[in-house]
């Protein structure tokens, strides 16, 4: 455990928890260790003395970080303190005695890491013009309260009883049909249908409408119910120059923009499984409705947001020449904010809200995730792991969590369970959705004897749970068991869920040696490293079986071969295709080679082929045979009939042949056997034998 001269100030809270002071602070390389037992209380002089010395502090306590938080700023040492969990990491626990090694790595990740690189944001601005969306008589009636601190407008969707507009006109109040919602926060445009005759925009609220309906059509909210109207037109007389009434409206497009929304539509306009920030939809429930309205007042600023996610336009394998191949990233973004844009993709940083499920599920490293980095990640998980070794640990297991949800599952087991086994340790992330398999099969190269991934905050786990089977089934075949495994625990109530996964599991084996290397920022490169490791370490090597060389995988997985049936021409529309370089033309002869490393099974290929010759069939191949190219598919020359040209692949030709053998102008056995000559020998063979009068020979 190395310190750059921090205080690291520990707290059994209590003696609540076994704390070994003695046996932490010799692993500690610089810095110095002390163990309260109250520091929020009687010992908090100690602490407020440590903060006024001018060193950075570190405290093992999150519990009461508001506190000491305050209590760093009243001495100006804001910037110098810093938060670890312990208590509930690895203290609260039926096996707190043993977990000193995990303690070593914890404090050894919280005090030795380097500062983090900020992630790129972008600037959001949201003002407080806000649209109300429903029925008449609620929509208003919100509009009433809000007005005082928003910039309301309201559009009202249909009637309901006797609702009248209100007296003064402070803000624009409209009626019709919604179309459609687009944009994000700051930057929505609603449009909609004008259906109602009267234009409330123009309609200056002199009732004379109302009073001169002599079927009482017009209420007073000056919506015209088009059911009771007989057509007398008296209200377009009344209206006079105003114009505000026209029954024969044609322009009935509108379209306005809005920082907020606060849609009371029973059907909300957005559906989606993450709603942007911004827009809330809280259905008729008044108690549901004033909880919204209190949450998008938190949205009224300037913000800085993440960029989430990082897009490398060149790895993309979303599509080649208007052929769809891989749709990971589009079909299980839950916040719509990836959308197709011609053979590439776009990522709106403004929707985006950083569950990194498109990065999991992308097959090339084309997305990654960047909150964390896969490198920063990468180094926390492996000085957790190397600091737990060397304080004694064995068969650590890796458990990672959501900042938030995770967490609150984790603190509610450590106080109701038997908390987290001592050799679990819990690594917290943004969003556990973002732990792919290059994050999976890294981390158990580096020496995680199991990596658990904890499902609380996820929207979707069926991603996750793909990526484990992937996982497991490479790391059964090596012999080390189905070291992966995804909790689902959803929420804090759900503790018991995770003490059941992480108490009850078989051991599975780990490597006998640690990998060294680092995770990669390229998710291909950090894969290739993290299965050579494993391979070289599998346990299989030592049994009589030994390790296979093929492991059989289901679809979806990144790593697969492909296959060319005898329908294939070799007309090489496929290695255009390819964006991974695992199809390519040979420059010696008609022949398709594949290099089976490189395959992502994005379907390209098969998207692009004429013939329908090429099939996926998703597997690892284990031995070297992967990175070498091999022959898919190979054919002799064809060559013209005549002159003995070489004219391209025989399967090609003879395609070719066959689709025009059909045609009016290859109808004689002459002009058919022209199409095996080439273009030379065609023209001469054509001049010589064509019966058509030349016109050479035409005379006046």
């Amino acid at each position: 455990m190395r310190n750059s001269s921090k205080q690291i100030r520990l707290c059994d809270c209590n003696r609540t928890q076994p704390l070994d002071g003695e046996r932490l602070g010799s692993l500690l390389a610089d810095g110095e260790l002390t163990v309260h037992h109250a520091l929020c209380r009687q010992e908090l002089p100690l602490l407020e003395a440590a903060l006024g010395g001018g060193g950075t502090v570190a405290v093992s306590c999150t519990q009461e970080s508001a506190l000491f938080s305050e209590l760093a700023d009243s001495v100006n040492a804001s910037q110098r303190i810093q938060f670890f969990n312990l208590r509930e990491n690895a203290g609260w626990s039926a096996e707190g005695a043993q977990a000193t090694p995990k303690m070593a790595a914890l404090i050894a990740a919280a005090t030795a890491l380097p500062e983090v690189e900020p992630v790129p944001a972008v600037q959001i601005s949201a003002g407080r013009h806000l649209v109300i969306i429903g029925e008449a008589g609620v929509a208003l009636g919100w509009a009433e309260r809000l007005a005082s601190g928003f910039d309301i407008s309201v559009l009202i969707t249909e009637r309901a009883g006797d609702v009248e507009l209100p007296a003064d006109n402070d803000y624009p109040v409209w009626s019709g049909k919604p179309v459609g919602l687009k944009g994000h926060l700051g930057a929505f445009e609603l449009s909609w249908q004008q259906q109602n005759p009267i234009d409330l925009e123009l309609c200056v609220r002199c009732n004379a409408c109302v009073k001169a309906c002599p079927e009482g059509a017009i209420g007073f909210d000056l919506q015209v119910d088009t059911q009771k109207c007989a057509e007398h037109r008296s209200c377009v007389s009344a209206c006079g120059s105003v114009g505000a009434i026209d029954f024969a409206r044609v322009d009935v497009a509108r379209k306005e923009t809005f920082d907020l929304v606060l849609d009371l539509s029973v059907e909300p306009l957005i559906k989606r499984v993450e709603l942007p920030d911004g827009y809330a939809a809280p259905g008729r429930d008044p108690f549901d409705q004033a909880m919204a309205v209190q949450g998008l007042g938190e949205f009224v600023g300037e913000f800085d947001k993440p960029r989430y996610v990082a897009y490398e336009a060149s790895l993309c394998a979303h599509s080649r020449s208007r052929k769809t191949g891989c749709s990971n990233c589009i079909e299980v973004c839950a916040t719509e904010a990836i959308r197709p844009a011609g053979d590439q993709v776009v990522v709106d940083p403004y929707l985006c809200k950083g569950c990194g499920t498109c990065s999991t599920v992308c097959p090339s490293g084309a997305l990654s995730f960047q909150y964390p980095r896969a490198t920063d990640l990468g180094n926390e998980v492996k000085t957790l792991l190397s600091e737990y070794r060397r304080a004694g640990g064995t068969d650590a297991w890796v458990l990672f969590h959501a900042a938030e949800a995770g967490a609150k599952v984790i603190e509610r087991l450590a106080r109701r369970g038997r908390g987290l086994p001592a050799r679990v340790i819990p690594v917290e992330v943004w969003s556990a959705d973002a732990i792919g398999l290059d994050m999976m099969l890294g981390t158990l190269a580096l020496g995680a004897c199991q990596v658990a991934v904890l499902g609380a905050g996820s929207h979707d786990l069926a991603p996750l749970r793909a990526q484990a089977g992937h996982a497991n089934a490479v790391l059964s075949a090596l012999g080390y068991g189905d070291a992966v495994s995804i909790v689902d625990a959803a929420d804090a109530d759900a503790w018991p869920q995770l003490e059941r996964a992480l108490w009850n599991a078989p051991l599975a084996r780990g490597v006998a040696r640690p990998a060294s290397f680092r995770l990669l920022p390229k998710k291909r490169e950090t894969l290739e490293l993290a299965l050579q490791h494993l391979i070289a370490e599998a346990p299989a090597a030592q049994t009589a079986a030994g390790v296979p060389a093929v492991v059989a995988l289901k679809p979806g997985a990144p790593f697969g071969q492909v296959l060319a049936s005898d329908a294939c021409t070799l007309c090489m529309a496929c290695t255009g295709a390819c964006p991974a370089g695992a199809l390519r033309a040979s420059n010696d002869s008609y022949r398709l080679d594949f290099i089976e490393r490189n395959c992502l099974q994005c379907g390209l290929c098969v998207a692009s082929c004429p013939e329908s010759a090429l099939t996926l069939e998703p597997r690892l191949l284990l031995s070297d045979e992967a990175r070498r190219a091999r022959k898919l598919r190979e054919a002799e020359t064809f060559c013209c009939t005549r002159c003995g040209k070489p004219m391209g692949a025989s399967p090609m030709i003879e395609a070719m042949i066959a689709r025009l053998s059909g045609h009016s102008m290859f109808g004689s056995t002459e002009q058919l056997a022209r199409l095996r000559m080439c273009g030379d020998c065609r023209v001469i063979d054509l001049m010589q034998n064509e019966n058509s009068v030349k016109a050479w020979d035409m005379t006046e």
